[in-house]
């Protein structure tokens, strides 16, 4: 059996993996209740429910923040979060 490059290409696209990318930004508001993190940039973050936050995170904290995109729907939940 012969498989041709558009079938190969079509296999390829629907086999791509998801992939994480990282931002940094310093905290300008946390929300412990709702898992939401608004950088002095004006993004929001949602937090995964397991993601390990520290105990003592607030405003003004500089922070790295590691997550998936989903395509036009923005980002899944983030689950990994560092203080600078």
């Amino acid at each position: 059996m012969r498989i041709t490059l558009p079938a190969l290409l079509t296999l390829g696209a629907l086999a791509t993996p998801a992939f994480a990318d990282m931002t940094s930004g310093t905290i300008l508001a946390y929300d412990r209740l709702a898992n939401v993190i608004v950088l002095t940039d004006k993004t929001h973050w949602t937090l995964h429910p397991d993601a390990l936050v520290p105990a003592d995170l607030k405003a003004g904290d500089k922070i790295t923040i590691d997550f998936v995109s989903d395509g036009d729907n923005g980002s899944l939940p983030v689950k990994k979060l560092e203080r600078q």
